[in-house]
């Protein structure tokens, strides 16, 4: 089964798709216009059900196969939202909504299982029902937790659910993927450090918070040195130290660290909510002031299903040639959620020799639509053979 003739046919068109929601990028749960654009494409399609509105602005499409004597449903997930980056890519394409950007490849995704879903609409040469979803809210929203909490694998009676993610370095169209923990689980920390301001002339008479918040940002990498198991994968980021002056000659009465913390096991994840605010309360008493924590639980580990993982690549080895092996990622993705729910399995499809995601000049490759649609037609067509 390699790259499907019909994706090559329809891949003007499908890249017509991506180029318009590349160009019309929406945050969050602010997915609109995409989410009616989807909706749209699905009624044109012929999809059996089409349900908007679930997890706030998902859509799910509904394609019922010419026969259903396995009674099984398989989910198909695609995420929509763009990320708040002003891009610097200079496409005829790019985005005319300053300070938003398709810089993850959502775009891509969302035009890739709209193909899928208009050829399995066409073919329906499987037997059961196929489930397409296009979730908002990826990028730090927790669109997929949002939509699985309104009910919708057990309204949709959905079995197994599978989802994508393009791969800049990679090349085009090649496949990876991985068993077990796959994505981190992306945990946030909010620190306001508290002592006594003062004239930086007179420290003495100040509690110095700058010199606390600077001890509390080398202390907390003793999570990853002397707390946690050094075979297990932890990372903590202090990304934003904030004084409340702005003045040269003014010791702060607070400052605020913030940061994430990036772990693969559950085991992990408690020990760096436990130990964390232990360390900062430590230093706070070191110095004589207070550290007031706010640890906030993220996306959890996402962890590919092993039998859904050996045949997701087994698929991907027909379309591609070859599935290789991924590395563990330390970024995060929701799509954990639909995983804690049912078996399933996520997978990278390689983007080529492009920036990176996240980056202002990312864009998503176009050439890597007839693999990714191939894929997913692939998973139905195979996971539900008649």
């Amino acid at each position: 089964m390699p790259v499907k003739n019909r994706f090559s046919e329809m891949l003007p068109e499908i890249t017509e798709w991506r180029r318009d929601i590349h160009e019309n990028p929406e945050i969050l749960f602010e997915t609109h216009r995409t989410s009616a654009l989807v909706a749209e494409k699905l009624k044109e399609f012929g999809c059996d059900e089409i349900a908007t509105g679930i997890g706030r602005t998902g859509v799910v499409g509904v394609i019922k196969g010419k026969s259903n004597k396995s009674g099984k449903t398989i989910g198909l997930r695609a995420d929509m939202d763009a990320l708040p980056i002003f891009e610097a890519t200079g496409l005829d394409y790019a985005s005319k909504t300053p300070g938003a950007m398709h810089a993850c490849g959502h775009d891509g995704h969302t035009a890739m299982l709209l193909g899928a879903a208009k050829y399995l609409s066409e073919t329906r040469n499987f037997d059961g029902t196929v489930v397409v979803i296009f979730q908002p809210a990826e990028e730090g929203g927790g669109g997929g937790r949002e939509m699985c909490e309104d009910g919708m694998m057990d309204r949709f009676k959905i079995d197994e659910v599978y989802g994508m993610h393009n791969w800049p370095g990679k090349p085009v169209g090649s496949f990876a993927i991985r068993p077990g923990a796959f994505f981190a689980a992306t945990d946030t920390f909010e620190i306001k450090v508290v002592g006594k301001g003062g004239h930086a002339a007179k420290p003495q008479e100040t509690i110095d918070t700058t010199v606390m918040a600077s001890h509390l940002v080398i202390a907390l990498q003793t999570l990853v040195s002397r707390n946690s198991d050094p075979v297990q994968q932890m990372v903590v980021s202090v990304t934003s130290f904030e004084t409340e002056s702005k003045a040269f000659n003014v010791i702060p009465e607070t400052v605020t660290v913030k940061g994430t913390v990036r772990t693969m096991s559950t085991e992990m994840r408690d020990l760096a909510a436990k130990r964390l605010p232990e360390i900062a309360e430590g230093v706070a008493q070191t110095f004589g002031g207070t550290m007031d924590v706010n640890y906030m639980m993220g996306y959890p580990v996402m962890v590919n299903h092993e039998e859904q993982t050996e045949f997701a690549a087994s698929v991907a080895s027909k379309v591609s040639g070859n599935c290789e092996d991924a590395p563990l990622v330390m970024g995060g993705e929701d799509f954990a959620f639909m995983l804690e729910e049912r078996p399933g399995a996520y997978i990278l499809v390689g983007n080529g020799d492009t920036a990176p995601v996240h980056h202002p000049e990312y864009n998503f490759n176009d050439e890597t639509i007839p693999a990714g649609c191939s894929w997913w037609a692939g998973i139905v067509e195979e996971r539900l053979a008649g």
